[in-house]
């Protein structure tokens, strides 16, 4: 029914790197947009990047631009976060979305209000 389960987190010491994972256990996410977002404390979730149902587009917000990566693997229902040169003043909750509506195979969003299904967020810890 569009759950998802993200997983990979832990603790990495500053400079280090992860890779989250989120998968739909039971169902198929092939055609849905796909995202990632983080929860700064009091606030918001913050949009991190994003990748099309095809996998040959992405977008990705400044704050994280050339050091993490989003990748998919449809066969495997199962999309990625590589994070690299994490930092200690990095939000610590992560999540993945995934966007149901109808959209061109390249279409991606920003937007929080565009995504339908949501995982429980796994934490991240980066130490200093």
């Amino acid at each position: 029914q569009g759950q998802l389960v993200e997983s990979g987190g832990g603790l990495v010491q500053a400079g280090g790197s992860l890779r989250l994972s989120c998968a739909t256990p039971g169902g198929t996410f092939s055609n849905y947009v796909l995202g990632w977002f983080r929860q700064p404390p009091g606030n918001g979730r913050e949009f991190i990047t994003a990748i099309s149902a095809s996998g040959t587009n992405t977008a990705v917000a400044d704050s994280v631009k050339g050091r993490f990566t989003i990748s998919r693997d449809n066969a495997k229902n199962t999309l990625y976060l590589h994070m690299n040169s994490l930092k200690s003043e990095d939000p610590d909750i992560y999540y993945c979305a995934a966007d149901r509506a109808t959209h061109s195979a390249e279409y991606v969003t920003s937007r929080h209000r565009d995504y339908d299904y949501w995982g429980q967020g796994t934490l991240v810890t980066v130490s200093s």
